[in-house]
């Protein structure tokens, strides 16, 4: 099976699950507006800007990166990056990994929000390699389908997974760019949680 046909049979299970999630995601912001969450294969990105010449108005152009797998926030037609998945089948290199993760670096130095990680599909009992703690630095997270075809279990923890993301990318946002209003959340503590399981089973 080709890359590309298996990131599409993911995303084509994780729609429904993500499609359960709007209302309880529109719930916890309380945006008034229609909120979707929508999930998108090969969809280019801007990992860059480049200013080309400036004026009245500056002259930039956006320099874009196909993804594998994005979930994108909609809302009324106005829409935000909130996770990109990489995807490699089969195997993955030291070169791969470390590709991958200078890719993630490129993008959120745009989008600083961003959450990134990467789903590795058709890898037998085989755990995550040793070699994408070490070099997928900018990873989010790390995910690893046992077939092409993921178990139900695979796809619901993985949606779960994904939905965490979009949290952790809607505080991002929120710390970031709110953080000078008076009427602000205050947080006095930052934890970056490790999780490692085995969903294989």
């Amino acid at each position: 099976m080709q890359e590309t046909e298996w990131v599409e049979l993911v995303a084509d299970a994780v729609r429904p699950e993500l499609a359960q999630w709007d209302e309880l995601l529109k719930d916890e912001t309380q945006l008034m507006a229609r909120t979707q969450l929508k999930v998108r294969t090969q969809f280019k990105l801007p990992y860059g800007y480049e200013i080309r010449s400036y004026g009245e108005r500056p002259e930039a152009e956006a320099i874009p990166f196909a993804t594998d797998f994005i979930v994108i926030e909609d809302t009324d037609g106005s829409w935000k990056p909130r996770v990109v998945v990489e995807a490699k089948v089969d195997s993955i290199t030291t070169h791969d990994a470390i590709t991958y993760s200078h890719k993630a670096a490129n993008h959120k130095s745009v989008f600083p929000y961003l959450r990134y990680g990467i789903m590795l599909g058709n890898r037998g009992h085989y755990p995550l390699p040793g070699r994408l703690y070490r070099h997928g630095t900018q990873f989010d997270f790390m995910i690893s389908f046992k077939e092409h075809k993921p178990s139900p279990k695979e796809i619901t923890r993985f949606s779960e997974v994904l939905v965490d993301e979009v949290r952790a990318s809607r505080d991002l946002e929120n710390m970031i760019y709110e953080s000078r209003k008076r009427d602000r959340e205050h947080h006095t503590l930052l934890h970056r949680k490790l999780t490692v399981e085995d969903i294989s089973a």
